[in-house]
């Protein structure tokens, strides 16, 4: 069964950075087209960022040129760079896996197709 931990929030102040962690099990993140996805207070769960078993990434258009997704197929791991933080940035991320990956899929972050959810981490970006 797929299990995936996230790591890495934390508070930061605006203008900073911070490096999310998620550990998949064995073989995810390479077979798997991963995802970030983010959820603040009375807002729907959204996508953030993708990356294909590839390595063919997409990026909202919120994040795109400060956020960078990436990840070591060895360690099953995937990471999201956030630089350049903003208070709009704060949210819970969420990584999650789709299992059956393709690349049109894997580009539209659809919730539904990702069928994977690791338990959060929480960022949260101060003025």
């Amino acid at each position: 069964h797929v299990q995936l931990v996230e790591s890495g929030g934390g508070s930061v102040q605006a203008g900073g950075s911070l490096r999310l962690s998620c550990a998949a099990s064995r073989s995810t993140a390479t077979a798997a087209s991963m995802g970030w996805f983010r959820q603040a207070p009375g807002k729907e769960r959204e996508g953030v960022a993708s990356i294909a078993s590839s390595g063919t990434t997409t990026y909202a258009d919120s994040v795109k040129g400060r956020f960078t997704i990436s990840k070591d197929n060895a360690k099953s791991t995937v990471y999201l760079q956030t630089n350049s933080l903003r208070p709009e940035d704060t949210a819970t991320y969420f990584c999650a896996a789709d299992p059956l990956p393709s690349a049109w899929r894997c580009r539209l972050m659809a919730r539904s197709n990702f069928k994977h959810w690791g338990q959060g981490t929480q960022v949260t970006v101060s003025s």
